[in-house]
């Protein structure tokens, strides 16, 4: 592979990785659920342990009524509270990230 399709192939990986950001807790069931998940169907993520950060914290809870919805999943702009695996699977593929 030339090192210009790598880097490439780097600058997409990093990209979709910004594109599913998961928010929740190593302790969670649900959260560790849809790590397995998105591991799963390859889709690369970041994960914020909301216990360790209260600024992600505070971003949760915003964007769940008061309340801190463990997982919440940032998916390119579009935020889900505690999603089914279905549920995500329709959003990453609206958003292209799986097809």
């Amino acid at each position: 592979m030339n090192r210009e399709r790598s880097n490439a192939l780097v600058t997409e990986a990093e990209n979709n990785m910004a594109d599913v950001i998961v928010y929740g807790a190593g302790w969670c069931p649900s959260t560790q659920d849809t790590i397995r998940h998105l591991k799963g169907i390859g889709v690369q993520y970041k994960y914020i342990d909301i216990d360790d950060d209260r600024k992600a914290a505070r971003w949760v809870a915003q964007h769940n009524g008061g309340k801190e919805k463990k997982p919440t999943i940032d998916v390119g702009g579009e935020v889900l509270s505690t999603p089914s695996n279905e549920e995500l699977d329709r959003v990453l593929a609206a958003k292209g990230i799986t097809t």
